[in-house]
């Protein structure tokens, strides 16, 4: 079965290549482009696509907003990945508090577009590698010192390692890789962390590991 893949962006042109890239694939389907955020909103509510693909600033209603809109109907099971050409800080903590799964740079070649609509149709989550750190981390190091939250204490030392590598934006085949274990077995110790922590997914895992001092950031 394809995955259905709607696109949100207001150069038609962009539209265009990106749904281009995706005809290439046999198992993603783009059943809709549409130009501003509100008709975003109003199409992912009515074909309840797997992936929407927003871009950030769009007329009417940014992908922001959008976002927002899309995530907080009780009834949505679209997974959103968020499109910029600029990676403030405020995009992505807005990003991350709406839920998107995924905030990315219109750079990105178009192999790992479309392994980001994977990623995100499989309930992952990701930040655009040359973004991640440096701006969680930057968020992180303004904040006062705060003490171990006790729920790392939850942890076993496997589960604290993998999360301290799914903060340096490790894939889960580079985590087993590094810790010699199976694929399975890394993806179990994912779900257990974010169980323990109360983390929706692997970005927020990112966000609670810089904000709580779990990874050494370059100053």
């Amino acid at each position: 079965m394809s995955l259905t893949v709607l696109l949100a962006d207001d150069h038609a042109m962009l539209r265009s290549g990106m749904r281009a890239i995706f005809d290439t694939q046999p198992d993603l389907e783009c059943v809709a482009e549409v130009g501003d955020g509100r008709a975003a909103v109003a199409e992912v509510a009515r074909l309840r696509p797997d992936v929407a693909v927003l871009d950030i600033r769009m007329p009417k209603l940014d992908g922001l907003g959008a976002t927002e809109m899309i995530l907080a109907d009780p009834a949505n099971r679209t997974k959103v990945l968020l499109l910029t050409t600029y990676d403030t800080d405020e995009y992505v903590y807005r990003a991350l508090k709406a839920g998107a799964s995924g905030f990315l740079l219109k750079s990105l070649p178009p192999e790992e577009l479309i392994s980001a609509v994977r990623v995100a149709a499989r309930g992952d989550a990701l930040i655009d590698p040359s973004v991640t750190q440096r701006l969680i981390a930057r968020f992180a190091v303004s904040l006062a010192p705060a003490p171990t939250p006790p729920e790392l204490d939850l942890l076993t030392a496997r589960e604290r390692e993998v999360l301290q590598l799914v903060a340096a934006a490790c894939s889960n085949a580079e985590i087993a890789a590094l810790l010699h274990v199976g694929d399975e077995t890394v993806k179990t110790h994912v779900s257990r962390v974010l169980a323990k922590l109360g983390l929706r997914d692997r970005v927020h895992a990112v966000a609670y590991a810089h904000v709580n001092g779990l990874v050494q950031t370059r100053r």
